[in-house]
């Protein structure tokens, strides 16, 4: 098979560490704020640790050459690893006594969905909820993403390995070189959690659930440290600030770039923006109409509603403020549709992403003049830009496996016992790496009366959204296993 496994074990390694020095810095916060849970803040740290360390052996002596296969491997398996250390500190604190739950819990995390099981977040130590939100944080931007831009001795390869985790159809470097476009991203997704936190706390919220909050808003992963979300502040300000900071991080990383930069002309001319935020309008116009006409609201009260809840869906972020399964049966349909657009390529969002929307639009437009004009050479257009065969053909067998995975999973859970509204609202929201879903995963409910095997079935759905489809089903294939 010529699989490089000592390149594999390295880069595993390497990834252990990372997460083990996060984990530090919870163990130090821990310790200040005098927890009783300082020594399973270590020992999930010296496991992290001990394993980073073991991995790192076998891939001693490794070559920086990383071919395709085992591309796919380190991405896949490396997001089931840190998921799996990433859950020590649940079970061996006993927040989440089944490690199940836990694994759930972190996958949920690390994918940013918002997903959750638990049914009193208040009663949890705050370094925690702290690092359930920090699994979040990193998983927005991609811990490979982060190795790129702070070890260039991977880069070799390097574009490969972003490719395979960074979400969008196509690689839009903002650099030349992949590490610098690594680097460039953090750097602005921190500014961006800069901003959000500051924003929060004058906003009104406390530093530690500011700091939370803007973790979870800009990764758009909807963790939040109140059982009742964000309906908890009763607060405008907040609620308008984090729906403005979800849709700000659901544009693709690169147009931040040039708004930051200043160069409008460039970000008017991307044809994706300005139809995701006509979308976006569009929609908190469709919901707020019905819910303004169930007057039990006021107009600013029912927009408001309309607003954040609207964003949370598209964006994928999954913050509540309202259950919306209690209002009109035409805005529930519509917030489940809503589920399956996604915000931009290149941002934090999950979903199907807007751009595989807008393809296959153009794409079936086409197709109803070429029953006219058979002969005519009629090329699809993205911001001026001729959309190449090779990608629309991966659109298009992206959102017919999309679909096709959605409808094997809903019968799976189904045959498990579970209801199918139930079911059709866990699986949308967890291969969308949404949240809350329909039914008893609805906002005012959460996953933990689910069995253990759905856990796991929609553990692995969430990094299936998370690494768009193919870079994790493709371990499925047998020829990906065929010696070269």
């Amino acid at each position: 098979m010529n699989f490089n496994f000592r390149s594999i074990f390295r880069i595993l390694g390497i990834m252990l560490f990372i997460e083990s020095a996060f984990v530090s810095l919870i163990l130090a916060y821990s310790l200040y704020l005098r927890e009783s849970i300082g020594r399973s803040w270590l020992a999930s740290f010296l496991l992290m640790f001990i394993f980073g360390s073991i991995f790192i052996f076998l891939g001693r002596g490794s070559k920086n050459i990383i071919g395709k296969r085992d591309i796919y491997l380190i991405v896949t398996f490396g997001w089931v690893a840190v998921s799996f250390f990433g859950a020590l500190p649940f079970f061996l604190r006993g927040a989440i006594p089944s490690f199940v739950n836990a694994f759930f819990e972190t996958v949920s995390g690390f994918t940013t969905t918002g997903a959750s099981v638990l049914g009193n977040i208040e009663s949890l130590p705050n370094s925690i909820l702290l690092w359930r939100s920090m699994t979040q944080w990193i998983g927005g931007m991609g811990i490979i993403v982060l190795i790129l831009s702070i070890l260039p001795v991977l880069g070799i390869g390097g574009t490969h390995l972003f490719s395979a985790e960074a979400p969008g159809v196509t690689l839009d470097k903002i650099k030349p070189r992949i590490k610098e476009s690594s680097k460039l991203l953090w750097f602005i997704y921190l500014g961006v959690t800069i901003a959000a936190f500051i924003s929060l706390k004058l906003g009104g919220m406390n530093f530690f659930d500011a700091l939370n909050h803007s973790f979870t808003t800009v990764s758009t992963g909807g963790f939040s440290t109140k059982q009742s979300s964000i309906a908890f502040f009763h607060s405008q300000r907040i609620e308008y600030i984090i729906s403005f900071f979800m849709l700000i991080s659901s544009i693709h990383f690169g147009v931040l770039y040039l708004i930051f930069s200043g160069k409008w002309r460039k970000v008017l001319k991307n044809e994706e923006l300005r139809i995701f935020l006509i979308v976006v309008a569009t929609a908190v116009f469709l919901v707020f109409l019905d819910v303004y006409e169930l007057k039990s609201f006021g107009f600013e009260e029912s927009f408001r509603l309309s607003l954040f809840q609207a964003i949370s869906i598209i964006t994928t972020t999954g913050f509540t403020t309202y259950d919306y399964t209690l209002w009109p049966a035409f805005v529930i349909y519509l917030i489940f549709a809503l589920m399956f657009l996604g915000g931009m390529t290149g941002s934090t969002a999950g979903g199907i992403k807007m751009t595989r929307h807008i393809i296959l639009i153009k794409d079936s437009i086409i197709e109803f003049k070429k029953q006219l004009y058979p002969l005519a050479v009629i090329p699809i257009k993205l911001s001026g830009k001729i959309v190449s065969q090779n990608i629309l053909y991966k659109v298009l067998a992206f959102i017919i496996l999309y679909i096709l995975i959605c409808a094997f999973s809903v019968a799976v859970l189904i045959f498990m016992g579970i209801d199918p509204l139930t079911s059709v609202g866990t699986v949308v929201t967890s291969i969308g790496n949404i949240g809350p879903g329909l039914g008893q995963s609805g906002p005012s409910g959460n996953f933990a009366f689910l069995p253990d095997a759905a856990k796991m079935f929609l553990a692995f759905l969430m990094i299936v959204g998370r690494l768009e489809l193919f870079s994790v089903l493709i371990l499925f294939t047998p020829y990906f296993w065929k010696a070269r």
